[in-house]
């Protein structure tokens, strides 16, 4: 009996780990070996044959690159399913959140591989904050300016303008305006605590 063979271990209540199954289930559905899915996502067959059978957790750096390698959302690898989940957000329902002098409107629905988010960025607040972390963003300027840096790199940006990189490239945003910026965001994560929704810790490092 190889590791791929091996009955994996019970979870607390007696069931199998729920990621486990869909893990596999997934990769084969994509047509993938073992082999392949693994090299593809930086990980040692051996690896992934252990995050399949159970004797492993995957971390969610490994969730966000074997979704995105098997055309997946990381709720679906979790074997997530939302029943009757309604694909309008209308505005009237979209309750303000504000952190860090941030404010936040939902603009998407919960349970998703992605968050959506209409941001409301005040002048002077959080500039100097590096954020870094898992996933991809793109994000547009509906009003204002917006000063925007990727790793080195410093840029301005106007209503109409976009910006789409990744996550793990430290990044900071800061309105360049008076009145502050206003943008739609779109966040690939697993998922956020309210008050760290974009914006990473104050310290930049990973929630």
């Amino acid at each position: 009996m190889n590791a791929s063979d091996a009955a994996p271990p019970a979870t607390a209540d007696g069931g199998l780990p729920a990621v486990a199954p869909q893990l596999r289930a997934l990769r084969r559905r994509a047509g993938l070996t073992l082999e392949a899915a693994a090299r593809s996502a930086g990980l040692s067959p051996a690896h992934l044959s252990r995050l399949e059978t159970g004797h492993r957790q995957p971390s969610l750096p490994m969730l966000l690159a074997l979704a995105r390698i098997y055309g997946t959302t990381v709720s679906e690898l979790l074997g997530e399913t939302v029943a009757d989940r309604d694909a309008i957000v209308r505005a009237a329902d979209m309750e303000p959140t504000r952190a860090g002098g941030w404010t936040y409107l939902q603009a998407g629905a919960p349970g998703r591989g992605m968050q959506a988010l209409r941001v409301r960025v005040p002048y002077g607040s959080q500039g100097d904050i590096v954020r870094v972390h898992p996933g991809e963003e793109w994000l547009y300027v509906l009003q204002g300016r917006l000063r925007l840096r990727l790793g080195d790199t410093a840029h301005l940006l106007g209503p109409g303008d976009s910006a789409h990189f990744d996550s793990l490239t430290p990044h900071r945003l800061a309105a360049d305006d008076h009145d502050g910026v206003e943008l739609l965001f779109v966040h690939t994560l697993l998922q956020s605590p309210t008050a760290t929704l974009c914006l990473g810790s104050p310290t930049g490092e990973l929630p």
